[in-house]
């Protein structure tokens, strides 16, 4: 019984690994991307008013 939570250990902390590897190296650089093209975008303040 004792393999099978060594086992088990080591499966979630590996699904954890590779999570924490997918968000770092993927998800965190989008998320920043997304928010300087963001800040970067003219506001459109004005074209607001004139549509309603």
């Amino acid at each position: 019984m004792s393999v099978f939570g060594i086992v088990l250990f080591l499966v979630i902390a590996g699904m954890a690994f590779w999570m924490l590897l997918f968000l770092l190296g993927f998800i965190v650089p989008f998320w920043i991307t997304l928010g300087i093209f963001e800040k970067m975008r003219p506001k459109r303040i004005l074209e607001d008013k004139e549509e309603h």
